[in-house]
């Protein structure tokens, strides 16, 4: 009998996220193989356009059909700005997609009712703080959103400058923390920050890459 495909593709706005998510896809799912597609314009366009994903559905959907056709046996979704397409995607594929904060959002509503919400690009906070409402009302529970944006953050990190972007991203995640139960970070490319603070306080802090390669790992597990 012929071994099931083990391959991934993931969807990535930025180039940002792809190396990092390679890594631990590979170091996650035993035997696996990912494929990536980025496309730069997408964050850009919807800065432009107040965050409408309506306007790269298409394109979206096509990537992901394309991914289906080079073999992958799940596609996943890094960007959560765009999140919300991966439901209309479902319906174009025959494979699992997935959004990568999804798991973390899940997570979040289970252990908290405070939730801070911390973004470095404005189109991903109400994304996310939709999905955390979603998934708050499947369990019944009542939460309370606190928003963050360091804006600033990103614009260092898309020029180079990676300890800026953590630095400036560390202190805006201070005022979360003294104020909620959790935060949870908005973007895959906000992950390596917590891995900087001190170690008592990165229990405070969900970040999406680590739960979302888990829920994919047993995503893929189970269509074998």
């Amino acid at each position: 009998m012929a071994a099931m495909s083990r391959k991934l593709a993931i969807i990535h706005t930025t180039p940002v996220t792809v190396e990092p998510l390679k890594r631990l896809a590979m170091d996650t799912i035993d035997g696996c193989e990912v494929i990536n597609f980025v496309d730069d314009s997408i964050l850009p366009q919807l800065s432009e356009n107040g965050g409408n994903i309506d306007a790269i559905e298409e394109r979206w959907v096509q990537y992901a059909r394309f991914a289906e056709q080079a073999g992958a046996s799940c596609i996943l979704s890094a960007c959560s700005s765009v999140g919300e397409l991966v439901e209309r995607a479902r319906a174009h594929v025959g494979v699992p997609v997935l959004r990568i904060d999804e798991a973390m959002a899940e997570t979040a509503v289970a252990v908290g009712t405070r939730i801070g919400v911390a973004a470095t690009v404005r189109t991903t906070l109400e994304p996310t703080m939709r999905l955390l409402r979603s998934k708050a009302a499947a369990l019944g529970r009542e939460v309370k959103l606190e928003p963050l944006l360091a804006d600033e953050a990103y614009r260092l990190l898309m020029a180079g400058d990676k300890e800026g972007h953590d630095r400036v991203l560390a202190a805006a995640l201070a005022v979360l923390r003294d104020k909620t139960d959790v935060v949870v970070l908005a973007q895959a490319s906000m992950a390596r920050v917590v891995d900087t603070l001190p170690e008592h306080l990165r229990p405070h802090f969900l970040s999406s890459p680590e739960l979302g390669m888990q829920q994919v790992n047993r995503v893929m597990k189970g269509s074998r």
